[in-house]
């Protein structure tokens, strides 16, 4: 999954500052703990997740809800997602140590201590669902609350470090959006809701899985099964096909559900650009040739944000 990265703040440089002036030395730290702080919540992914949630809204409104609601399940959506994100680095900081890929995180660099990131966790996550409580419902609040649940005490701390199913696992969480806000607008869960929610579910196979391709030798190194460390070339392959025929076929299946050709037409087309990427990273790697897996890792990116931005046009239109 996309990541921040922070660079550790320079030990030597707070000294030096410190030593002529220590109130100068401790204001040019805020920013730096500030964005410590920030980088633990993973604000590229709480980007990827909104795009899901405000089209989801838009069509179980019929057009654009509420601003207030809006902005209410941004708001809670957004720390709810943070919460999830900086508890999984608080649960693994272990890890987190030992890839390349994620050692300048804030923990490990110790720019945030682990007491105090389990803290700013647990104070986001109840912020974010008692808003969601206060001002939308029930059932959007309970979902909240069993997204960052699952996402970290059943697939964080232990499915991810268990087993080379643990995307697939895992993969309710980050479809999670796309039901709150339904939820946050109607109260309920029609079917269209659960196709979208499948369109993300399936889609994060074939874009985790390219990561997990190009940082092998780092998930090797810290013990974590993902698929493409411990599997074949050609499992890997079956599983990126068949979960991206399924993300586009269940794309489809939303089409009849309350969506008209402003959804249906970009979807087939970006659809079947993502199916070729698909086939061809496949094709390549099946033949032992050299591979850019994050080709279709960011074009994966691209189809999510399409899809949706359709559903969010057809709902207006």
């Amino acid at each position: 999954m996309s990541m921040i990265t922070e660079r550790p703040v320079s030990d030597t440089a707070g000294q030096s500052v410190g030593a002529t002036d220590g109130t100068v030395g401790k204001r040019r730290e805020i920013p730096a703990v500030v964005a410590a702080y920030v980088a633990l919540t993973k604000p590229r992914i709480v980007e990827l997740l909104l795009v899901t949630t405000v089209p989801a809204m838009m069509l179980a409104h019929g057009g654009l809800p509420p601003l207030w609601l809006v902005a209410v399940v941004l708001v809670g959506g957004s720390l709810a997602a943070g919460a999830a994100s900086v508890l999984n680095c608080y649960i693994d900081r272990d890890i987190d140590q030992v890839m390349r890929r994620t050692k300048r995180r804030p923990l490990p660099t110790h720019t945030v201590s682990p007491r105090n990131a389990l803290i700013f966790g647990l104070v986001l996550a109840t912020v974010s669902v008692t808003l969601l409580a206060v001002f939308t419902n029930a059932l959007a609040a309970g979902l909240t609350l069993g997204a960052i649940l699952y996402y970290d005490l059943i697939y964080t701390a232990w499915l991810k470090r268990t087993t080379t199913a643990n995307t697939f696992w895992g993969g309710a969480c980050g479809a999670a959006p796309v039901l709150i806000g339904w939820a946050a607008v109607t109260g309920s869960l029609a079917p269209a809701a659960w196709a979208l929610f499948g369109v993300v579910f399936f889609w994060q196979m074939p874009h985790f899985y390219p990561l997990a391709m190009k940082y092998k030798d780092d998930y090797a190194r810290a013990g974590i099964p993902m698929l493409p460390v411990v599997a074949s070339t050609r499992r890997v392959n079956a599983e990126i096909l068949v979960f991206a025929w399924l993300t586009v076929l269940v794309s489809l299946v939303a089409w009849p559900l309350g969506l008209g050709p402003v959804y249906g037409l970009p979807t087939l087309v970006v659809g079947a650009v993502f199916l070729i990427e698909a086939h061809k990273l496949c094709r390549r790697a099946s033949r032992g040739e050299a591979v850019k897996p994050m080709r279709l890792f960011h074009w994966s990116t691209t189809y999510l944000t399409v899809v949706f931005a359709a559903v969010a046009l057809d709902a207006l239109i």
